[in-house]
């Protein structure tokens, strides 16, 4: 069994550390199922693991136990990127910047993390605990969003989903520039 895979059942079997995913995060394992079946020009297979409350679907790209599995983001408006190498990645990606799709519309991470921290002054201490229950290691959000960014120019062409019944026409890329 992989990190990623373990990661995964341990989210699923702690309804705590399910709902701590859920908010701020955008997590939500309780809901798996894609707005739409998406298909990638490999053939590789797509999982969903969990969506958001905007209708995107979290998938883990490959088959289960394969060495390597990164972490699709789909969204309901026909955007797509990878968010992780694997679930470890993207979990600690989520945890650390829960805001991690408003760096796509081009807001700062200073001005994003100091509206979240006004409207939830124990972000830190709730980031630090949930990374502690996880297992995972702590990092900056520049860190994290730098990791984003580099995952995120590997999107295309291999990760770019398509939508069979439509032609198969692909997603739109969230993060179209790659690594600033």
């Amino acid at each position: 069994m992989t990190a990623s895979d373990d990661l995964l059942r341990r989210i699923e079997q702690e309804p705590s550390l399910a709902a701590a995913l859920a908010w701020p995060g955008d997590f939500d394992v309780e809901r798996r199922d894609p707005i739409e079946d998406l298909t990638l020009p490999t053939g590789i297979p797509l999982h969903p693991v969990a969506s958001c409350g905007a209708g995107g679907t979290y998938f883990l790209c490959g088959e289960a136990g394969a060495e390597e599995r990164p972490v699709l983001y789909a969204d309901s408006e026909g955007q797509a990127t990878l968010i992780g190498a694997d679930l470890v990645d993207a979990i600690t990606l989520i945890v650390v910047l829960p805001f991690w799709r408003d760096l796509a519309k081009g807001f700062a991470i200073s001005e994003l993390g100091s509206d979240l921290r006004a409207d939830h002054p124990d972000f830190d201490a709730e980031r630090d605990r949930l990374l502690h229950a996880l297992g995972l290691a702590s990092i900056s959000e520049e860190e994290a969003a730098a990791r984003l960014l580099a995952v995120a120019a590997r999107t295309a062409p291999d990760y770019v989903p398509r939508v069979p019944d439509d032609d198969y026409l692909p997603y739109k890329l969230l993060f179209p520039s790659g690594p600033a």
